[in-house]
């Protein structure tokens, strides 16, 4: 089994059997979106538990209900949970709206890559180095699960893997070529559709080395379940040898 591989088993980079949470987080965004679930989850619980304990109040009371008199045609009750709820939606919507404004904010990209999305598999495109040579541009498909090599993820392994650099930027293009596809990876909290016809945009700054495994999320037909994203996380020193040896190749 590959060091990779045993360090995205213990990170919890990619799905896992009866996963329950996150994976683990390998950019800012990604942490933000654990921390916003986790701030909704107090809300919700408090929310459930007040609800819970009035039902049950309810229902166990000998006279059959709630007879307390601040409790039934109370007008200072009924203004608390009028204003309460609202109070509670503005802590909860504050913070949504600066992750949402956060996933679409470009921050100075170093290095941008376009993702196509086709049935069934991704294409990938190195548009930065187009100046002296042609794009670095290469398939990924799904390995088989017959040509799985040992320790090797089945449904979630790919022939040719996105490789990318740590602390860097990342701008990412999707497009797709045929019908609407979703570029997913979890642990990098990015979510962004490929659209047929049009370009969108999100960034990623990754934190830290790994091998970081996504699907497409969008119901794109026969082969949905068959066309993962990988992507290989170095330091820049790494990246640029890989990419010097492929622009060396299309010479």
């Amino acid at each position: 089994m590959s060091i990779s591989l045993l360090i995205g088993l213990t990170l919890q980079d990619q799905a896992t059997t009866w996963q329950f949470g996150f994976q683990d987080s390998a950019s800012f965004l990604h942490e933000e979106v654990v921390y916003l679930h986790n701030h909704i989850m107090q809300y919700a619980s408090l929310i459930i538990g007040l609800s819970g304990v009035l039902l049950v109040t309810a229902l166990t009371r000998s006279n059959g209900g709630i007879s307390h008199r601040f409790m039934v045609h109370g007008t200072t009750l009924e203004i608390i949970w009028t204003i309460a709820p609202a109070i509670i939606l503005i802590l909860i919507g504050v913070p949504s709206f600066k992750l949402l404004y956060l996933q679409d904010e470009i921050v100075d990209a170093a290095l941008t890559i376009k993702a196509i999305g086709r049935q069934w598999y991704w294409s990938y495109e190195y548009s930065d180095y187009a100046e002296n040579a042609d794009s670095i541009t290469f398939d990924s498909y799904m390995t088989p699960t017959a040509d799985l090599n040992e320790g090797e993820l089945r449904l979630l392994e790919v022939d040719n893997r996105l490789t990318l650099p740590i602390d860097t930027n990342t701008r990412f293009v999707t497009t797709a070529s045929d019908v609407i596809h979703s570029f997913t990876v979890p642990s990098l909290g990015m979510k962004v559709d490929a659209v047929p016809g049009r370009l969108n945009t999100t960034s990623t700054q990754i934190d830290r080395p790994g091998t970081f495994y996504g699907q497409c999320s969008e119901i794109c037909g026969y082969g949905h379940g068959f066309m993962p994203i990988v992507i290989d996380a170095v330091n820049v020193q790494d990246y640029t040898t890989k990419i010097v040896s492929q622009l060396q190749e299309l010479e």
